[in-house]
Protein backbone atom coordinates (compact mmCIF):
# COMPACT_ATOMS: atom_id res chain seq x y z
CA UNK A 1 0.00 0.00 0.00
CA UNK A 2 1.54 3.31 -1.15
CA UNK A 3 0.04 6.50 -1.11
CA UNK A 4 2.37 8.56 -3.20
CA UNK A 5 4.13 12.22 -2.62
CA UNK A 6 5.35 13.62 0.49
CA UNK A 7 7.44 10.98 2.45
CA UNK A 8 9.38 13.05 4.23
CA UNK A 9 12.69 11.81 5.67
CA UNK A 10 11.99 9.14 7.73
CA UNK A 11 10.73 7.88 4.40
CA UNK A 12 6.75 7.07 5.52
CA UNK A 13 3.84 8.59 4.44
CA UNK A 14 1.99 10.12 7.77
CA UNK A 15 -1.66 10.32 8.08
CA UNK A 16 -4.07 12.45 10.55
CA UNK A 17 -6.75 11.11 11.14
CA UNK A 18 -9.86 12.89 13.56
CA UNK A 19 -12.75 10.95 14.43
CA UNK A 20 -14.91 10.58 17.50
CA UNK A 21 -16.67 6.93 16.00
CA UNK A 22 -15.02 4.09 17.20
CA UNK A 23 -16.14 1.86 14.63
CA UNK A 24 -14.61 3.54 12.12
CA UNK A 25 -11.23 4.64 13.92
CA UNK A 26 -11.14 0.60 14.05
CA UNK A 27 -11.74 0.11 10.41
CA UNK A 28 -8.92 3.17 9.74
CA UNK A 29 -6.45 1.24 11.97
CA UNK A 30 -7.16 -1.86 10.12
CA UNK A 31 -6.82 -0.14 6.62
CA UNK A 32 -3.60 1.55 7.61
CA UNK A 33 -1.66 -0.72 9.69
CA UNK A 34 -1.35 -3.25 6.41
CA UNK A 35 1.59 -1.20 5.67
CA UNK A 36 4.68 -0.62 7.45
CA UNK A 37 5.19 2.37 5.36
CA UNK A 38 2.73 4.25 6.89
CA UNK A 39 2.95 5.94 10.24
CA UNK A 40 -1.28 6.99 11.87
CA UNK A 41 -1.66 9.71 14.16
CA UNK A 42 -5.20 9.65 15.42
CA UNK A 43 -7.50 12.29 17.61
CA UNK A 44 -10.15 10.28 19.29
CA UNK A 45 -12.68 13.35 19.38
CA UNK A 46 -14.54 15.71 16.80
CA UNK A 47 -12.94 18.16 15.17
CA UNK A 48 -14.48 20.93 17.09
CA UNK A 49 -12.59 19.37 20.57
CA UNK A 50 -9.57 18.71 18.66
CA UNK A 51 -8.74 21.45 16.02
CA UNK A 52 -5.68 22.81 18.37
CA UNK A 53 -4.03 19.81 17.56
CA UNK A 54 -4.38 18.91 14.68
CA UNK A 55 -0.81 19.24 13.39
CA UNK A 56 0.28 19.80 9.64
CA UNK A 57 3.88 19.95 9.53
CA UNK A 58 4.76 16.26 8.35
CA UNK A 59 1.59 15.27 7.48
CA UNK A 60 1.26 13.62 4.20
CA UNK A 61 -2.61 13.55 4.32
CA UNK A 62 -5.26 14.54 6.78
CA UNK A 63 -8.67 12.39 7.00
CA UNK A 64 -11.39 14.14 9.08
CA UNK A 65 -14.36 12.17 10.34
CA UNK A 66 -17.21 15.28 10.44
CA UNK A 67 -20.67 15.74 11.53
CA UNK A 68 -21.42 18.62 8.62
CA UNK A 69 -24.97 19.18 10.38
CA UNK A 70 -22.97 20.92 13.17
CA UNK A 71 -22.08 24.68 12.46
CA UNK A 72 -19.14 24.23 15.18
CA UNK A 73 -17.56 21.54 13.10
CA UNK A 74 -17.86 23.26 9.72
CA UNK A 75 -16.52 26.61 11.41
CA UNK A 76 -13.54 24.34 12.71
CA UNK A 77 -13.08 23.17 9.34
CA UNK A 78 -12.55 26.13 7.84
CA UNK A 79 -10.31 27.51 10.14
CA UNK A 80 -8.41 24.57 10.00
CA UNK A 81 -8.15 24.86 6.08
CA UNK A 82 -6.99 28.39 6.21
CA UNK A 83 -4.45 27.25 8.66
CA UNK A 84 -2.97 24.72 6.67
CA UNK A 85 -3.21 26.22 3.13
CA UNK A 86 -2.30 24.43 0.14
CA UNK A 87 -0.71 21.32 2.11
CA UNK A 88 -1.41 18.56 3.52
CA UNK A 89 -4.90 17.71 1.09
CA UNK A 90 -7.70 17.15 3.51
CA UNK A 91 -10.59 14.20 3.43
CA UNK A 92 -13.38 14.52 4.94
CA UNK A 93 -15.81 11.62 5.56
CA UNK A 94 -19.64 12.39 6.80
CA UNK A 95 -22.54 10.48 7.54
CA UNK A 96 -24.46 12.18 4.60
CA UNK A 97 -23.97 15.06 2.72
CA UNK A 98 -26.65 17.42 1.14
CA UNK A 99 -25.77 20.07 -1.81
CA UNK A 100 -25.04 22.63 0.34
CA UNK A 101 -22.60 21.03 2.84
CA UNK A 102 -20.47 19.70 -0.40
CA UNK A 103 -20.47 23.46 -1.86
CA UNK A 104 -19.24 24.66 0.93
CA UNK A 105 -16.63 21.93 1.67
CA UNK A 106 -15.49 22.71 -1.89
CA UNK A 107 -15.43 26.18 -1.50
CA UNK A 108 -12.84 25.64 1.81
CA UNK A 109 -10.58 23.59 -1.31
CA UNK A 110 -11.26 19.98 0.67
CA UNK A 111 -9.37 17.70 -1.34
CA UNK A 112 -12.12 15.07 -1.46
CA UNK A 113 -14.86 13.60 0.59
CA UNK A 114 -16.85 10.60 1.18
CA UNK A 115 -19.99 9.22 2.50
CA UNK A 116 -20.29 6.21 5.53
CA UNK A 117 -19.77 3.34 5.02
CA UNK A 118 -16.67 3.16 3.07
CA UNK A 119 -14.83 0.65 2.08
CA UNK A 120 -11.11 0.31 2.53
CA UNK A 121 -10.01 0.18 -0.95
CA UNK A 122 -11.97 3.14 -1.61
CA UNK A 123 -10.37 5.10 1.15
CA UNK A 124 -6.71 4.17 0.27
CA UNK A 125 -7.52 5.10 -3.67
CA UNK A 126 -8.81 8.05 -2.64
CA UNK A 127 -5.80 9.26 -0.54
CA UNK A 128 -3.42 8.28 -2.98
CA UNK A 129 -4.79 10.46 -5.56
CA UNK A 130 -5.44 13.42 -3.48
CA UNK A 131 -1.65 13.02 -2.41
CA UNK A 132 -0.53 12.36 -6.04
CA UNK A 133 1.58 14.98 -7.49
CA UNK A 134 0.58 17.59 -10.31
CA UNK A 135 2.57 16.99 -13.57
CA UNK A 136 4.75 19.73 -14.47
CA UNK A 137 5.57 18.61 -17.84
CA UNK A 138 1.47 19.83 -19.29
CA UNK A 139 1.86 21.79 -21.89
CA UNK A 140 0.29 25.06 -22.28
CA UNK A 141 -3.39 25.50 -23.42
CA UNK A 142 -3.78 27.19 -26.52
CA UNK A 143 -5.85 30.23 -25.98
CA UNK A 144 -7.92 31.56 -28.91
CA UNK A 145 -9.74 35.27 -27.93
CA UNK A 146 -12.46 37.16 -30.34
CA UNK A 147 -12.83 40.68 -29.88
CA UNK A 148 -15.75 42.46 -31.11
CA UNK A 149 -14.85 45.73 -33.11
CA UNK A 150 -18.72 46.64 -33.73
CA UNK A 151 -21.63 45.65 -31.41
CA UNK A 152 -23.32 42.91 -32.91
CA UNK A 153 -20.40 41.56 -34.99
CA UNK A 154 -21.39 37.87 -34.03
CA UNK A 155 -18.18 37.48 -31.56
CA UNK A 156 -20.11 35.07 -29.81
CA UNK A 157 -21.55 32.39 -32.56
CA UNK A 158 -17.70 32.53 -34.21
CA UNK A 159 -16.22 31.88 -30.92
CA UNK A 160 -18.60 28.76 -29.57
CA UNK A 161 -18.35 27.11 -33.43
CA UNK A 162 -14.75 27.66 -32.70
CA UNK A 163 -14.49 25.87 -29.39
CA UNK A 164 -16.41 22.64 -31.26
CA UNK A 165 -14.21 22.79 -34.01
CA UNK A 166 -11.32 22.56 -31.55
CA UNK A 167 -13.14 20.26 -29.70
CA UNK A 168 -12.83 17.93 -32.57
CA UNK A 169 -9.63 18.61 -33.21
CA UNK A 170 -7.79 15.65 -31.61
CA UNK A 171 -6.75 12.85 -33.91
CA UNK A 172 -6.05 10.67 -30.82
CA UNK A 173 -8.13 11.58 -28.41
CA UNK A 174 -11.09 15.06 -27.80
CA UNK A 175 -9.01 18.05 -27.66
CA UNK A 176 -10.10 19.21 -24.13
CA UNK A 177 -11.79 22.58 -24.87
CA UNK A 178 -12.87 25.25 -22.17
CA UNK A 179 -15.35 27.97 -23.79
CA UNK A 180 -14.82 31.21 -21.66
CA UNK A 181 -17.34 34.12 -21.78
CA UNK A 182 -15.79 37.27 -20.05
CA UNK A 183 -18.75 39.53 -21.12
CA UNK A 184 -20.31 39.99 -17.58
CA UNK A 185 -22.45 42.13 -18.59
CA UNK A 186 -24.45 40.81 -21.41
CA UNK A 187 -23.16 37.09 -22.42
CA UNK A 188 -24.65 34.78 -24.29
CA UNK A 189 -22.20 32.08 -24.73
CA UNK A 190 -24.70 29.85 -22.00
CA UNK A 191 -27.90 31.35 -23.89
CA UNK A 192 -27.09 30.62 -27.14
CA UNK A 193 -26.43 26.57 -25.97
CA UNK A 194 -29.09 26.42 -23.71
CA UNK A 195 -26.97 26.58 -20.53
CA UNK A 196 -27.00 27.55 -17.25
CA UNK A 197 -24.29 29.97 -16.35
CA UNK A 198 -22.71 29.09 -13.03
CA UNK A 199 -19.73 31.25 -12.46
CA UNK A 200 -20.42 33.07 -9.41
CA UNK A 201 -18.33 35.91 -9.53
CA UNK A 202 -19.81 37.32 -6.27
CA UNK A 203 -17.88 34.57 -4.30
CA UNK A 204 -14.43 34.38 -6.38
CA UNK A 205 -13.95 38.39 -6.03
CA UNK A 206 -13.59 39.01 -2.25
CA UNK A 207 -10.81 35.91 -1.99
CA UNK A 208 -9.57 34.99 -6.03
CA UNK A 209 -7.27 32.72 -4.28
CA UNK A 210 -10.31 30.29 -2.98
CA UNK A 211 -10.66 29.03 -6.60
CA UNK A 212 -9.05 26.03 -7.59
CA UNK A 213 -9.93 23.13 -9.50
CA UNK A 214 -12.57 21.65 -7.55
CA UNK A 215 -14.45 24.90 -6.92
CA UNK A 216 -13.88 25.75 -11.28
CA UNK A 217 -15.74 22.21 -11.59
CA UNK A 218 -18.86 23.37 -9.70
CA UNK A 219 -18.95 26.59 -11.94
CA UNK A 220 -18.64 25.14 -15.02
CA UNK A 221 -21.69 23.94 -17.38
CA UNK A 222 -20.97 21.00 -19.66
CA UNK A 223 -22.54 21.13 -23.06
CA UNK A 224 -23.42 17.66 -24.43
CA UNK A 225 -20.61 17.68 -27.04
CA UNK A 226 -18.35 18.15 -24.26
CA UNK A 227 -17.91 21.71 -24.66
CA UNK A 228 -16.77 23.00 -21.19
CA UNK A 229 -18.36 26.41 -20.38
CA UNK A 230 -17.34 28.66 -17.86
CA UNK A 231 -20.20 31.82 -18.09
CA UNK A 232 -21.75 34.14 -15.49
CA UNK A 233 -25.42 35.15 -15.37
CA UNK A 234 -25.97 38.34 -17.16
CA UNK A 235 -26.12 41.51 -14.91
CA UNK A 236 -27.48 43.89 -17.81
CA UNK A 237 -28.30 46.77 -15.10
CA UNK A 238 -24.56 46.35 -13.19
CA UNK A 239 -21.53 47.64 -15.24
CA UNK A 240 -18.76 46.74 -13.23
CA UNK A 241 -15.15 46.49 -13.60
CA UNK A 242 -13.92 43.11 -11.90
CA UNK A 243 -10.27 43.56 -10.38
CA UNK A 244 -7.51 42.28 -12.29
CA UNK A 245 -6.58 39.35 -9.96
CA UNK A 246 -10.24 38.02 -10.32
CA UNK A 247 -9.90 37.50 -13.91
CA UNK A 248 -6.69 36.48 -14.40
CA UNK A 249 -6.55 33.74 -11.72
CA UNK A 250 -10.31 32.21 -13.12
CA UNK A 251 -8.00 32.19 -16.70
CA UNK A 252 -4.74 30.88 -14.98
CA UNK A 253 -6.74 27.68 -13.58
CA UNK A 254 -8.83 27.05 -16.51
CA UNK A 255 -5.94 27.28 -19.11
CA UNK A 256 -4.27 24.83 -16.26
CA UNK A 257 -7.13 22.39 -17.00
CA UNK A 258 -7.70 22.41 -20.91
CA UNK A 259 -5.98 21.94 -24.13
CA UNK A 260 -7.69 24.80 -25.99
CA UNK A 261 -9.45 27.71 -24.22
CA UNK A 262 -12.03 30.43 -26.17
CA UNK A 263 -12.48 33.79 -24.78
CA UNK A 264 -15.43 35.55 -26.01
CA UNK A 265 -14.58 39.09 -24.94
CA UNK A 266 -16.64 42.05 -24.61
CA UNK A 267 -16.75 45.29 -26.58
CA UNK A 268 -15.60 47.56 -23.23
CA UNK A 269 -12.08 47.85 -22.82
CA UNK A 270 -11.42 47.19 -18.66
CA UNK A 271 -8.64 46.81 -16.32
CA UNK A 272 -8.40 43.58 -16.97
CA UNK A 273 -8.39 42.97 -21.42
CA UNK A 274 -4.76 43.86 -21.94
CA UNK A 275 -3.78 41.09 -19.41
CA UNK A 276 -6.02 38.68 -21.28
CA UNK A 277 -4.82 39.83 -24.64
CA UNK A 278 -1.32 39.64 -23.86
CA UNK A 279 -1.76 35.92 -23.04
CA UNK A 280 -3.69 34.73 -25.63
CA UNK A 281 -1.87 32.68 -28.47
CA UNK A 282 -4.36 33.87 -31.38
CA UNK A 283 -6.16 37.27 -31.20
CA UNK A 284 -9.09 37.54 -33.36
CA UNK A 285 -10.96 40.99 -34.25
CA UNK A 286 -14.18 40.23 -35.75
CA UNK A 287 -15.74 43.43 -37.78
CA UNK A 288 -18.93 43.13 -39.96
CA UNK A 289 -19.06 44.50 -43.84
CA UNK A 290 -19.88 48.09 -43.12
CA UNK A 291 -17.64 51.09 -43.69
CA UNK A 292 -18.14 52.14 -39.78
CA UNK A 293 -17.74 48.72 -39.03
CA UNK A 294 -13.84 48.72 -41.25
CA UNK A 295 -12.79 52.13 -39.65
CA UNK A 296 -13.25 51.10 -36.00
CA UNK A 297 -11.70 47.93 -36.86
CA UNK A 298 -8.31 49.72 -38.36
CA UNK A 299 -8.41 51.67 -34.97
CA UNK A 300 -8.59 48.90 -32.47
CA UNK A 301 -6.14 47.06 -34.66
CA UNK A 302 -3.54 50.39 -34.30
CA UNK A 303 -4.68 50.79 -30.37
CA UNK A 304 -3.72 47.13 -29.71
CA UNK A 305 -0.40 47.40 -31.72
CA UNK A 306 0.75 50.30 -29.65
CA UNK A 307 -0.70 49.23 -26.49
CA UNK A 308 1.37 46.20 -26.83
CA UNK A 309 3.65 45.31 -29.46
CA UNK A 310 4.93 41.96 -28.05
CA UNK A 311 1.87 40.80 -27.83
CA UNK A 312 0.10 38.47 -30.28
CA UNK A 313 -0.94 40.18 -33.97
CA UNK A 314 -4.50 40.83 -34.38
CA UNK A 315 -6.44 38.92 -36.84
CA UNK A 316 -9.59 40.32 -38.66
CA UNK A 317 -11.96 38.48 -39.40
CA UNK A 318 -15.05 39.90 -41.32
CA UNK A 319 -18.59 38.39 -40.40
CA UNK A 320 -21.48 37.78 -42.43
CA UNK A 321 -19.51 38.74 -45.79
CA UNK A 322 -21.66 39.12 -48.86
CA UNK A 323 -20.92 39.99 -52.48
CA UNK A 324 -22.80 40.16 -55.00
CA UNK A 325 -22.10 41.43 -58.36
CA UNK A 326 -24.11 44.55 -59.88
CA UNK A 327 -24.96 45.57 -56.62
CA UNK A 328 -23.59 48.75 -55.01
CA UNK A 329 -21.90 47.94 -51.20
CA UNK A 330 -18.55 47.22 -49.85
CA UNK A 331 -16.44 44.56 -52.02
CA UNK A 332 -13.93 42.20 -50.69
CA UNK A 333 -11.37 44.39 -52.72
CA UNK A 334 -12.13 47.53 -50.36
CA UNK A 335 -11.93 45.42 -47.64
CA UNK A 336 -8.25 44.34 -48.43
CA UNK A 337 -7.83 48.09 -49.28
CA UNK A 338 -8.77 49.28 -45.60
CA UNK A 339 -7.26 46.13 -43.27
CA UNK A 340 -4.14 45.55 -45.42
CA UNK A 341 -2.35 42.66 -44.42
CA UNK A 342 -4.20 42.28 -41.08
CA UNK A 343 -7.54 40.90 -43.06
CA UNK A 344 -7.61 36.97 -42.10
CA UNK A 345 -10.79 35.77 -43.09
CA UNK A 346 -14.28 36.29 -44.38
CA UNK A 347 -17.06 34.38 -42.74
CA UNK A 348 -20.39 34.07 -45.25
CA UNK A 349 -23.66 35.05 -44.40
CA UNK A 350 -26.02 32.40 -43.90
CA UNK A 351 -28.18 34.58 -40.75
CA UNK A 352 -31.26 31.48 -41.50
CA UNK A 353 -28.72 28.54 -40.39
CA UNK A 354 -27.22 30.42 -37.68
CA UNK A 355 -30.75 31.92 -36.12
CA UNK A 356 -31.85 28.28 -35.94
CA UNK A 357 -28.84 26.90 -34.11
CA UNK A 358 -29.16 29.56 -31.34
CA UNK A 359 -32.96 29.29 -31.26
CA UNK A 360 -32.24 25.25 -30.60
CA UNK A 361 -29.15 25.82 -28.42
CA UNK A 362 -27.07 23.58 -30.98
CA UNK A 363 -23.89 23.50 -33.18
CA UNK A 364 -24.29 24.68 -36.77
CA UNK A 365 -23.12 20.95 -37.66
CA UNK A 366 -25.75 19.83 -36.18
CA UNK A 367 -28.08 21.41 -38.66
CA UNK A 368 -26.36 20.97 -41.33
CA UNK A 369 -23.13 19.39 -41.72
CA UNK A 370 -20.32 20.95 -43.35
CA UNK A 371 -21.86 24.39 -43.58
CA UNK A 372 -19.74 27.09 -45.37
CA UNK A 373 -19.47 29.05 -41.99
CA UNK A 374 -17.55 25.90 -39.92
CA UNK A 375 -16.13 25.24 -42.88
CA UNK A 376 -14.13 28.96 -42.99
CA UNK A 377 -13.36 28.70 -39.70
CA UNK A 378 -11.92 25.61 -39.84
CA UNK A 379 -9.43 27.10 -42.33
CA UNK A 380 -8.56 29.55 -39.95
CA UNK A 381 -8.21 27.60 -37.28
CA UNK A 382 -6.91 24.24 -38.18
CA UNK A 383 -4.58 25.55 -41.38
CA UNK A 384 -3.62 23.11 -43.93
CA UNK A 385 -0.60 20.95 -43.14
CA UNK A 386 1.36 21.78 -45.94
CA UNK A 387 0.38 26.05 -45.64
CA UNK A 388 1.37 25.69 -41.62
CA UNK A 389 4.58 24.08 -42.62
CA UNK A 390 5.91 26.34 -45.07
CA UNK A 391 4.53 29.03 -42.50
CA UNK A 392 6.58 27.88 -40.18
CA UNK A 393 9.35 27.83 -42.11
CA UNK A 394 9.10 31.20 -43.52
CA UNK A 395 8.78 32.69 -39.91
CA UNK A 396 12.20 30.27 -39.08
CA UNK A 397 14.47 32.09 -41.53
CA UNK A 398 17.16 34.18 -40.21
CA UNK A 399 17.06 37.62 -40.51
CA UNK A 400 19.46 39.10 -43.22
CA UNK A 401 21.62 41.62 -40.88
CA UNK A 402 23.64 42.30 -43.67
CA UNK A 403 20.85 45.21 -45.31
CA UNK A 404 20.76 46.63 -41.63
CA UNK A 405 22.11 50.37 -41.53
Amino acid sequence: MHLGRAQTADNKTHVVVVTADAGFEQSIRSTFSASQQIDMHVLSADLAAVEDKVDPEGATVILIDLNTGRAEEMQALERLMLRIGNWPPVIVVAQSFDAQAARTLLQMRVADFLVKPVPPIELVRTCARVVKPVATDQAEAEIYTFLPAVGGAGVTTLAIQTALLLLNSGQKRRASTCLVDLNFQHGACADYLDLEPRLDLSEIEPRPERLDRQLLEVMTTVHASGLAVVAAPNRPAEMRSFDPDVVTRLLDLVSSNFDNVVIDMPRTWFSWTDSVLLGSNRLFIVSEMTVPSLKHTKQLVAAIRERMPEGPQPQVIVNRFEERLFVPGVKKADIEQALGKDFTAAIPNFYRLVREAIDRGVPLEEIKPGNKITRELKKLIMPQPAKAAAKAAAESKPLNFSLAR
